[in-house]
């Protein structure tokens, strides 16, 4: 576990926030080996964070012992240089075990999955998170997407509890989120995080951006880092060319191919990895993989977006 507060070292985000894929053999069993690869080629690509073991990385298909292991490659291979987060879910008392799972494997904060299955009130809600928030001395960053909805007044709830450090949102409620940010800035005044979890995450970013949220997933830094860091880096500097030419020509092309398949947003992402020479196997069931005419698909948009790249040198040149 790093020493700096993870709080602080999220705020502005040096890089991209990673979110790696786990790798599997072909026998379906974790390959440690591929993923401390492709662990060390994203920290030294320039991310800000590695999130190890969350939605991109299959945590649904993890057993905990899995977890534990690649939770503590991951801190092996950053070597402190950036945090790592590991996710933690399903009902309460198993992402309790998670939570201390990545303690014990020397995480420096949580990502707390939404519980199994069941559509919670907002009391059982917060009850939930103050219960994974106290299993460990891990800050925690809850996940708000699919069946967790949270109100304004939950959130500043949350805000309020100790260990409890922000919200990613994989909603994209823009309306309720504008509202939760002002709720808790008038209610916690403080350096509560939100983070714009939805899938590709550049293509809503700019939305996201203009109510406060900076922070951001990136699962095409998985397979097209430079892409990612370019496009990160033009949003830091305010270079809305930049941005436009990616969104058109990269990220646009990418969600509409990733909106082809039902799970392509892990499976499509795992697919660009391999792409990109690193073999981390297929996505464990019930994922699927791509087609082969949507791999062929893939593999010319990320073509394309390093073409784009390469225009922009050209013409800085």
């Amino acid at each position: 576990m790093t020493s700096a507060p993870l709080a602080a070292r999220l705020r502005v985000p040096s890089g991209p926030l990673f979110f790696p894929v786990t790798a599997f053999g072909p026998d379906g069993s974790v390959d440690l080996d591929a993923y401390r690869a492709h662990v060390r080629r994203g920290v030294a690509a320039g991310a800000a964070a590695v999130f190890a073991c969350c939605g991109t990385g299959e945590f649904h298909a993890l057993t905990p012992e899995e977890f534990e292991l690649c939770v503590r490659a991951a801190v092996e291979e950053t070597g402190g240089r950036v945090p790592v987060v590991a996710g933690a879910g399903y009902g309460t008392a198993l992402a309790v075990r998670y939570a201390r799972l990545a303690h014990a494997a020397g995480a420096d904060g949580l990502l707390a999955m939404p519980p199994y299955l069941v559509v919670a009130g907002q009391e059982g809600l917060l009850r939930h998170y103050r219960e994974v928030a106290a299993a460990t001395p891990l800050p925690v960053i809850v996940y708000q997407r699919d069946n967790v909805v949270l109100t304004p007044e939950t959130v500043v709830g949350l805000a309020r509890t100790e260990g409890v450090i922000g919200l990613k949102d994989g909603l994209g409620d823009l309306d309720l989120m504008q509202r939760i940010v002002s709720a808790v800035r008038t209610e916690v005044p403080g350096d509560f995080l939100y983070f714009n979890g939805l899938p590709t995450a550049e293509q809503t970013q700019l939305a996201y951006h203009g109510i406060g949220v900076t922070l951001y997933s990136s699962a095409v830094f998985c397979f097209a880092p430079e892409i990612a860091l370019a496009f990160h880096r033009a949003l830091t500097t305010g270079d809305p060319t930049t941005e436009h030419r990616l969104l058109d020509g990269f990220y646009r092309p990418f969600v509409e191919l990733r909106a082809q398949g039902r799970g392509y947003a892990v499976s499509l992402v795992k697919a660009g990895v391999r792409l990109r020479g690193l073999d981390v196997g297929e996505v464990r069931p019930p994922l699927h993989e791509p087609g082969e005419d949507h791999v062929k698909q893939l593999a010319q948009v990320i073509e394309r977006g390093y073409a784009l790249l390469e225009e922009d040198m050209t013409e800085d040149q």
